[in-house]
């Protein structure tokens, strides 16, 4: 029986005080991104789709869900949302990549696809610098890691290509911007699992469709 290709979502999601103005389109937003994840798994039977959720801000890093099905996944809501404090990025992603290697490390047909969204730069982390997040996603990149970054109230692309993240999405911090925002990484997301289906490169343009 032929194994199926494993799939590993790695959300890391800002939860700093900044977002709190658009809290509410966050968690819409988010909730759509669920659906579209649970979607998938139906959509392409041969894959199996697993969920690890990061949100951040200065007072935790919480890791809600590890390697867990995707069927796991369950909606934001005011009370599992609350923005608060500063934007310790870097050490969001240090902590996620990080737990997340230790788990994949010796398993093979695997790919991760990494979705960090956040609405401003780096401004709180202790335990991770640039230069460290930067090898970091060099180093997974040769091992089918695709990753993404979303943000808005900075130059995004400046930043991500900062840390060698050549998938990056600019969003309106606004009702409209953010709804545009979350239907191309719904429909980037498909289109993703269908690259893997087809054995295509995953690690680029993975934004470049429907623009």
């Amino acid at each position: 029986m032929e194994l199926k290709q494993k799939i590993h979502n790695l959300i890391i999601l800002d939860e700093s005080g900044s977002m709190h103005s658009i809290k509410d389109q966050i968690i819409s937003g988010f909730n759509e991104v669920v659906q579209t994840v649970k979607g998938v798994t139906k959509q392409y039977p041969e894959q199996e789709h697993y969920i690890t959720f990061i949100t951040f801000n200065a007072l935790h890093i919480s890791m809600h869900l590890y390697c867990k099905p995707v069927s796991e996944l369950e909606e934001l809501n005011g009370e599992s949302y609350k923005p608060n404090a500063r934007t310790p990025l870097f050490d969001a992603m240090g902590y996620g990549i990080n737990e997340l290697r230790k788990k994949l490390n010796s398993r093979t047909k695997t790919n991760v696809l990494v979705t960090i969204l956040t609405d401003g730069m780096e401004n709180a982390s202790t335990e991770y610098d640039n230069l460290a997040i930067k090898s970091l996603v060099e180093e997974m990149e040769e091992k089918h890691w695709t990753f993404t970054y979303i943000g808005t109230d900075h130059d995004v692309t400046k930043f991500a290509q900062s840390i060698s993240i050549k998938n990056s999405l600019r969003f309106k911090k606004d009702p409209e911007g953010l709804k545009k925002m979350f239907e191309k990484e719904r429909i980037s997301r498909i289109v993703y699992s269908q690259k893997i289906k087809e054995n295509k490169n995953t690690k680029d343009d993975y934004f470049k469709n429907k623009d």
